[in-house]
């Protein structure tokens, strides 16, 4: 858990101020190298590559190895070869899942009618997402993002399809070049972040710990919210399912927020702190114009083009302010443990891979 001092609210502060300044340039190839010894075991501790991370984030170049790590994909105790043997496991192990749903899709055909609406709600997702860049190039293989989505589906049996998943794992097929390592890192992606994103198991929670934090921070603006402006915080489910996605002007924007949600740094929950963040945004037009549910869901609606520095930056000044002002309610919002180990819904205890949303 957080310790709760002074110190570590100087150093959220001090974060905050490093994010908006840039005293250093992201985490390039080079830097990333040195982290690691001649034979790949990491010659740096763990917090401090992820402290970087947060008060500089990642060069594109570092962002997809530097994710199998965050993520979990591999473990930061290994050396090079054993994460070249972690690797060709995990390209079997996809190859097996796909082996085994091709076997038992005709009896998911019959005899689930689930099954066969969510594989259409994924392909009608799918044509949606636009897929090209400013110049025309196509971005994205849609036929492979609907295989590897229809297959995360089948096998997690904690995160069903939901939509919005197509575009979080179209932001990992841009990052990565293979599928098996598209599929993982979306999976491992899911459980480090307890997942936050998923609504039958965090949005909820994120949502109640929003309107405690709103509670405890900022009353006058927990009061409004309560009266004229009832309902508006559960209205923000949104923000948690795409995981920000839709709120930020780049893509780098959302690897950025995405990567310091996996640090676990500052906090644990920090995506609440940064949910929080963005309704300061709002918050002196709702008080001035008295603004009721519909109306605040509409001004919320209107952030996008967001700065992901800032927004990680602001966020880290109100984890400071939360140390400083209470104990129990830090302590229920910024536990700093993280679920460990792999996605453990598409593995039996063997580590054999299973199919398990049918079973």
């Amino acid at each position: 858990m957080t310790t709760l001092s002074p110190e570590n609210s100087l150093s959220a502060r001090q974060s905050a101020s490093f994010i908006l300044v840039k005293r250093k340039p992201p985490i390039d190839k080079t830097e990333w190298d040195s982290f690691f010894d001649e034979n790949g075991h990491l010659a740096k501790s763990r917090d401090f590559i992820c402290v970087n991370i947060l008060e500089r984030g990642l060069h594109p170049f570092v962002r997809t190895e530097a994710w199998k790590f965050l993520t979990g994909y591999f473990s930061w105790q290994s050396s090079q070869d054993e994460r070249l043997t972690v690797d060709s496991m995990r390209r079997k192990n996809y190859k097996a899942l796909c082996q085994m749903y091709e076997k038992i899709q005709p009896l998911l055909e019959n005899l689930h009618r689930n099954f066969i609406e969510t594989r259409n709600n994924i392909a009608r997702d799918i044509q949606k997402l636009y897929d090209k860049d400013p110049l025309g190039n196509v971005l994205i293989d849609k036929k492979r993002l609907e295989k590897i989505l229809l297959l995360s589906y089948v096998c997690n049996t904690q995160a069903e399809y939901q939509q919005g998943f197509h575009e979080m794992m179209m932001l990992f097929q841009l990052m990565v070049e293979h599928d098996h390592e598209t599929f993982w890192l979306f999976q491992f992606f899911l459980q480090k972040t307890e997942h936050s994103c998923v609504i039958n198991i965090g949005v909820a929670k994120n949502l109640d710990m929003l309107s405690t934090l709103i509670t405890f921070l900022d009353p006058v603006f927990a009061e409004h919210l309560k009266g004229k402006g009832a309902g508006a915080v559960q209205s923000l489910f949104p923000w948690f399912c795409f995981c920000f996605q839709r709120a930020f002007k780049s893509f780098d924007d959302v690897w950025r927020l995405w990567e310091v949600l996996l640090t676990g740094k500052p906090c644990r929950n920090f995506q609440v702190l940064v949910a929080y963040s963005m309704l300061q945004m709002v918050r002196e037009q709702v008080l001035q114009e008295s603004m009721g549910g519909d109306d605040i869901l509409l001004a919320c609606n209107n952030l996008i083009d967001l700065d992901a520095d800032e927004l990680i930056s602001a966020a880290c000044v109100v984890y400071a302010e939360l140390i400083q002002k209470d104990g129990g309610t830090a302590l229920f919002l910024c536990r700093t443990h993280h679920s460990q180990g792999g996605p453990s819904s598409v593995f039996s205890d063997s580590g054999t891979p299973r199919l398990t949303s049918f079973s």
